[in-house]
């Protein structure tokens, strides 16, 4: 009898520790929807074609040049999403997360963290104390319809540049006017889907001065706006990133609409305030796996 009593206190006794530590382990994963410090940080990144990924890549350096190829050194471990949208909404629900957006594209449901001690904004991009920052430009090929040139003049106008600042864009410099062309027809836009929101805003604002316009606005990647434009499957190309020279060689411009930064976002229930650029490269590279590597 009692070495029945002495066995069973000490089954109850191991039952009890390894509940405890089941306890702590999700604890420091994060799974309990609270701080992060500690847990695997799970890095999101965007699909390659994208703008904003490459911007990204280049201004961390987490783009290398190897043997005169550029190579992204992105994560293998990361998960990719597909558009803006995706993105946010993955980061917001995942307190271990850390992902990158357009800072036009921001929302309540993340957090972006200051990079370098400077916060993300439009006057720090403007002043140059946050440097992580990029062009809006869309991509065109001589030989354009009426419609589609007067609907690029009107975005490259005081009053398309206007609507690019009440965005939370930093406009063109520009000192002319729009007048309503009286035209008819249709404008077809594709490409970033960074770019896409603003071109929204400007397409609407265009078709209240020119309502027998239809513009016609599909959202892909910053590469497919490119090619759609060189292909004449598009009007416009919306592009979130230079051109590569590839590209202008098939005989394609950029005209630079707005100037964009991209913030570092992770869950508002991370407690993550701040990162340098040299933090987030040694994360987005996995050379820093876990949060409690970065507050320590």
């Amino acid at each position: 009898m009692k070495l029945r009593k002495v066995t069973a206190i000490i089954t109850a006794a191991v039952m009890m520790m390894s509940l405890a530590a089941c306890g702590s382990s999700d604890k420091e994963g994060g799974s309990d929807g609270g701080s992060s410090s500690g847990g695997s940080i799970n890095v999101i990144s965007r699909e390659e074609g994208s703008g904003t990924r490459g911007a990204f890549v280049e201004l961390f350096g987490v783009e290398e040049e190897v043997n005169g190829e550029k190579v992204d050194n992105t994560t293998t471990d990361a998960t990719v999403t597909n558009n803006t949208s995706v993105m946010l909404s993955t980061v917001a629900q995942d307190p271990n997360a850390i992902g990158y957006v357009s800072l036009g594209s921001l929302s309540d449901d993340v957090k972006a963290v200051k990079i370098d001690g400077a916060e993300a904004t439009a006057e720090n991009i403007e002043s140059g104390t946050y440097k992580i920052s990029r062009p809006f430009n869309v991509v065109t090929k001589d030989g354009l319809s009426e419609a589609a040139q007067d609907f690029l003049n009107f975005i490259m106008s005081s009053q398309g540049q206007e609507v690019v600042a009440d965005e939370g864009y930093i406009p063109v410099e520009t000192s002319t006017e729009y007048s309503a062309s009286g035209l008819s027809g249709k404008v077809t836009v594709s490409g970033s889907s960074s770019v896409s929101p603003v071109m929204e805003k400007l397409s609407e604002a265009y078709k209240e001065l020119n309502k027998d316009v239809e513009v016609e606005i599909q959202t892909s990647d910053s590469t497919t706006g490119v090619s759609n434009a060189i292909e004449g499957i598009s009007d416009i190309g919306m592009a979130s990133r230079e051109l590569k020279d590839s590209e202008t060689s098939e005989g394609v411009k950029a005209t630079v609409i707005a100037t964009d930064g991209i913030a570092v976002i992770v869950s508002n229930d991370n407690s993550v305030e701040e990162l340098t650029s040299d933090q987030v490269k040694q994360i987005f590279t996995g050379e820093t796996t876990s949060w409690d590597e970065v507050t320590k």
